[in-house]
């Protein structure tokens, strides 16, 4: 049976980049005899301007029953005035398909250890850290939340609330991933403040009992953020909740030195046992280089590499494509966002990127 993937280009350099995961997706087709359905549907501006609408019923429709979803990017100048936001449609799409797991890897290639924000002999060998952040709880969205004046004061307040399903799942998506990885999960907490972060800690270590062949350590999530800075290599998968994992996870993608080159997977409550799953680069719509043939399509192709990984368990077939990019980085092929001091080669196209690697696989 054939597995069904919806792409959802989107505005700027979104249908650029999802065009070269398309590209590696019918290179994976070849190498290794699979077979996948892929259809179009619309979303933000794109689907504003063709039906009003940043998300129409059709796509959250078509989004339902695949496999997995390749997403580029949303937004825009152009909708900036509008009643309807592109934005609305990634938040919609999110919620409509119970998203409640952000993957977000940050790796640093050797290839280009030269564009990190650290210094060389702190990436030389490396960066792969995943951190894994829960999306549907914590202060975000804790109840009671609100403002108020109390003896002439204004007030305002969030609660920071988890119940154990919500970290029990969250803790499988990350043990589950590090199963694939480098078999070890760092749970990031504040236990010796919060009371949330001891009930978090405390279903963590309940969870762990069934990934035996994991390893698990806990750190406080201030020693965490310093802890990215100092030694980075130190890390496989950290999992955290909602604010502490939108912090460090931007943290750590600073680390890499080019949002180019940054996959994201939101998986739903199915894609635990390798159900739906959206994919989507972390950079922009940069419509300032749309339709220009200058984007990089690194991010999106390696969220492909995800979606092989993560949703359909094709582990191998997501090694031949993150091994593809890095052989092509290796000959020194880099789009403009790449280009660090001192190097003097030639800027690579998005599509020529694309037609790179997929020859590598």
């Amino acid at each position: 049976m054939k597995k069904h993937i919806v792409l959802l280009p989107g505005d700027g350099i979104g249908p650029e980049v999802v065009a070269q995961g398309l590209k590696i997706l019918r290179a994976v087709e070849k190498k290794f005899a699979l077979s996948f359905s892929v259809e179009e549907a619309l979303i933000g501006g794109a689907a504003i301007d063709a039906s009003g609408d940043p998300l129409p019923p059709g796509t959250v429709e078509v989004c339902k029953k695949a496999d997995a979803v390749l997403l580029g990017a949303v937004g825009g100048p152009k909708w900036d005035k509008g009643k309807q936001r592109p934005e609305a449609g990634l938040l919609g799409i999110r919620k409509a398909l119970n998203l409640f797991a952000n993957l977000r890897p940050a790796t640093v290639f050797p290839e280009l250890a030269e564009l990190s924000a650290l210094r060389a002999d702190r990436v030389e060998k490396g960066v792969d850290i995943l951190v894994v952040r829960e999306l549907t709880g914590d202060v975000y969205f804790g109840r009671p939340a609100g403002e108020e004046t109390r003896d002439g004061l204004r007030y305002a307040f969030n609660n920071m609330i988890y119940n154990e399903y919500e970290i029990r799942r969250i803790a499988r998506v990350a043990f589950s991933a590090a199963r694939a990885r480098g078999k070890r999960v760092c749970s990031v907490d504040k236990s010796n403040v919060l009371n949330v972060s001891r009930l978090w800690r405390a279903v963590v270590e309940e969870t762990h009992k069934d990934y035996p062949d994991v390893a698990l350590s806990h750190m406080y999530v201030d020693n965490c953020a310093m802890q990215i800075i100092i030694n980075p290599t130190q890390f496989d998968v950290i999992v955290t909740g909602n604010l502490f994992g939108d912090i460090l996870s931007d943290e750590a993608a600073a680390v890499t030195g080019s949002l180019g080159m940054l996959p994201s997977a939101s998986l739903s409550g199915a894609a635990e046992d390798g159900g739906p799953g959206l994919y989507e680069p972390v950079h922009g719509s940069a419509p300032d280089i749309a339709g220009q043939d200058k984007a990089n399509p690194l991010a999106a192709i390696l969220s492909v590499a995800m979606m092989l990984r993560m949703t359909f368990g094709l582990g191998e077939a997501a090694q031949t494509v993150e091994e593809a990019v890095r052989a092509v980085l290796r000959e020194g092929r880099r789009s403009a966002d790449l280009i660090g001091p001192g190097w003097k080669g030639e800027i690579t196209g998005c599509a020529q990127f694309g037609d790179l690697v997929a020859a590598k696989i």
